[in-house]
């Protein structure tokens, strides 16, 4: 069965507009309520959002399809999405579900879900779901209808958590951090963490209104943090996606640290302390080639999943590892989180600051990257450009021509219509011409 709804991470679109309306979340709701509704108990699920208009809408759909088939809600209000997964197990919620479409603007949102073990739910529990949805909803009696609650405060527990993934000795004090909360999920969460923990707070994206979530801010539109730790003389800057599973630090110098620099600094720090279980990092198919070089000269492995940060924890499940992540700066510790954590992955860096005595700047550069060329090609919809065969044969002779000396990965987005080309390779003018030609190709196809 292919899935009608749900992409690589839950289900996205633009607000009010097909899936992503009230009517399809209300009938979400019910079907997923339904899925999850196993046993005599009666049924938990939490709910969290972050700052889009769109999130009361969603959420009041979302929480009439659950009470009518008889599960109570548990309204956190704006959370990271990686305070949902973990406050789904810790208040032992038979289901979580974040609001969210994560680095996208405010137009679009997404709905995705946590199992009660927090991790993000597999492919089969989804197809599931999406079966559901076609069948008529299994509505309770009167009396058996769910109730719904407000509990705000208990972003608090996440508050606490966070502080302590820093080791127990080591402090902020005497750090100035700027912390870009994306207008989003993390803007009361993030600066109190590191507040609490001694620092000096430069907070900037803290301000939401409905609309400017991810709006010149955040992990994706580094420039405010950048000039902000400049013009401020902070120590570092820690810019959050709009639900801050995803980071991106800045050096004392406004330089961007990105998520496969993140990973392979932590790695190495792991692996030196006996952290890194079976000496294996996780990341996709979209890291760069020089990530991969740098862990095989610490005789460390790397094992590359598909795009989704779902996809990368699914990995490290089945195979016992604990550290994995994206490009795009989700990195995944399950020793203490069950998906990206932004601000978690921020104090990592940050310990490895103060354990070392270097500034940011020295530890943000852990390997040269391989020249990374990264294109995406807008489609219409309906359009399936990667199956014309000029495409096919654009495709395969970029490939051939970059063999010896790099690759090319051709994929479809999961969240967009987009066709993503990326090219790794030495040669700078040849990755450009070969990236290029195949993007125009399929420019042509769309």
């Amino acid at each position: 069965m292919v899935r009608q709804y749900f992409g690589t991470d839950g289900i996205r679109g633009r607000a009010n507009t097909h899936p992503m309306t009230a009517e399809l979340a209300l009938r979400l709701g019910a079907a997923v309520g339904r899925y999850f509704n196993q046993g005599p108990h009666k049924h938990r699920v939490v709910i969290g959002k972050d700052t889009r208009r769109s999130g009361y809408m969603l959420e009041n759909a979302l929480t009439a399809g659950l009470t009518s088939v008889g599960a109570n809600v548990l309204l956190l209000g704006p959370v990271p999405t990686p305070a949902v997964g973990m406050l789904t197990r810790s208040m032992r919620a038979d289901l979580g579900i974040m609001i969210s479409a994560s680095h996208n603007p405010f137009e679009d949102n997404g709905i995705k879900f946590f199992g009660p073990d927090g991790f993000k739910l597999s492919d089969e529990a989804e197809k599931a779901i999406e079966t559901l949805l076609d069948e008529m909803p299994a509505l309770v009696p009167p009396a058996e209808i769910g109730r719904a609650r407000r509990i705000e405060g208990d972003r608090s527990r996440y508050v606490e958590i966070a502080k302590r993934t820093l080791p127990g000795a080591q402090r902020l004090s005497g750090l100035k951090i700027v912390v870009d909360c994306a207008n989003g999920a993390a803007y009361k969460t993030a600066p109190e963490v590191l507040w609490e923990l001694g620092a000096e707070v430069i907070s900037v994206g803290v301000s939401p209104d409905g609309f400017n979530i991810n709006k010149d801010c955040g992990s994706t539109s580094t420039g405010l943090a950048a000039e902000t730790v400049v013009a401020h003389g902070a120590d570092l800057g820690i810019a959050l996606d709009g639900d801050a599973d995803r980071v991106m630090i800045l050096d004392e110098r406004g330089k961007v640290c990105d998520g496969d620099q993140l990973m392979g600094l932590i790695a190495g720090l792991w692996a030196d302390q006996g952290r890194l279980e079976k000496n294996t990092l996780v990341a996709t198919v979209m890291s760069n080639l020089g990530l991969e070089r740098y862990l095989q000269s610490r005789d460390l492995k790397l094992e590359r999943t598909a795009v989704g940060d779902r996809y990368v924890v699914e990995a490290m499940l089945r195979n016992g590892y604990n550290l994995g992540g994206e490009q795009s700066g989700h990195i995944v510790m399950t020793d203490y989180v069950t998906t990206g954590d932004g601000l978690i992955a921020g104090l990592q860096f940050l310990s490895a600051m103060i354990a070392s005595g270097q500034p940011a700047s020295a530890l943000s550069r852990t390997f040269e990257p391989v020249p990374q060329l990264l294109t995406n090609v807008r489609y219409a919809a309906g359009a399936m450009p990667l199956e014309a065969e000029a495409v096919r044969k654009a495709i395969a002779a970029g490939e051939e021509r970059l063999r010896s000396s790099g690759r090319l990965l051709i994929r479809k987005s999961g969240t967009e219509p987009l066709v993503r080309v990326m090219g790794e390779a030495e040669d700078e003018a040849l990755l450009a011409e070969v990236v290029g030609s195949v993007a125009a190709e399929i420019e042509r196809a769309s």
